[in-house]
């Protein structure tokens, strides 16, 4: 009886796989703050997407470790970086895969932060050119999807119309609409080799205090041109999610990000709780809350638990 009355269910289908590509390696590397999560080497990418295919997941994010950085973040719009190579690999080995590209400098600056710095500030216009440049080489090495992370004002507008006049009408944007500045990201920063140098990212994210600007700037992203608009961290902004969905009628994503995932997989290994049902029970909560995509580190283990 309770079966058929549930009114949440989270399915395969609504799950999104976030994968590191480290072209520094030549085996998977476990990221030590996110137990049983793992850098992967480019030549094992299509490997990793053939195991969450056979698991019935099929749409993934993508994340490079570049070989090089520098103060531009050059490498992260280089035809042949990480993700350009990574994407041409997929394309030709495991094209059933649905592919979501992360478009930002983070990862390839060699400061650490998702823009052009001049004098410790972050340049917003200089930065769109780059961006939309990035966005561009990934639909152009064969990315579904293009996800611009950086919070940058007039991010999504910039890779609309640079997308557009290269002949990637049909590339859809979904876009880190309201991203926070929090804390639930520091294993991601390890994961991803994304630490910022100096200062943090309070000046471009967005203030854990605030919702009404929250939907200000999912709004201005849909107006820009945003197919799917998202929300991160998930679990401390469901009520964002709640507001976002009932505002707005467009896909919603959310983003169940690593320090979430790192908080529970810290509590498993002391024996505190059960970890698969918690992470179940924390994805029921955030699609209860309204998105219809999630991005988690949970995905596999919950393909698993699912089955």
């Amino acid at each position: 009886m309770r079966e058929i009355v549930a009114e949440t269910e989270v399915r395969k289908k609504d799950l999104i796989v976030p994968i590191f590509i480290d072209e520094n390696i030549k085996k998977p590397a476990e990221i030590s703050s996110m137990p049983s999560y793992f850098r992967i080497p480019l030549n094992a990418v299509c490997d990793e997407i053939g195991s969450c295919l056979d698991l019935g997941l099929k749409s993934f994010i993508l994340f490079g470790i570049p070989s090089y950085k520098d103060e531009m973040g050059s490498s992260a719009y280089d035809r042949e970086g990480v993700i350009q190579r990574a994407l041409r690999q997929i394309r030709k080995e495991c094209d059933e895969a649905l592919i979501v590209t992360d478009v930002c400098l983070c990862e390839y600056t060699s400061h650490g932060h998702c823009g052009v710095v001049d004098g410790g500030e972050i340049l917003n216009d200089p930065t769109l050119r780059l961006i939309a440049e990035t966005a561009l080489s990934h639909a152009e090495a064969g990315a579904d999807i293009v996800a611009p992370s950086g919070m940058m004002d007039g991010m999504v507008k910039a890779i609309r119309e640079k997308l557009d006049s290269e002949g990637f009408e049909n590339v859809p944007i979904m876009s880190y609409s309201a991203k926070y500045a929090s804390n639930f990201y520091s294993p991601f920063r390890e994961a991803a080799d994304s630490g910022f140098t100096f200062g943090d990212r309070k000046g471009y994210q967005m203030d854990i205090r605030n919702g009404n600007e929250a939907l200000r700037e999912i709004e201005l992203d849909i107006r820009e041109g945003a197919d799917i608009v998202m929300v991160k961290p998930a679990l401390a902004y469901l009520d964002i999610i709640r507001m976002a969905k009932e505002r707005f009628n467009v896909p919603l994503a959310a983003y169940n990000v690593s320090g979430e995932y790192s908080m529970v997989k810290a509590a498993e290994k002391q024996g505190w709780l059960d970890g698969k049902v918690i992470a179940h029970e924390i994805l029921t909560s955030i699609k209860r809350a309204g998105a219809d995509l999630i991005i988690t580190y949970h995905a596999k283990e919950l393909a698993e638990m699912l089955d």
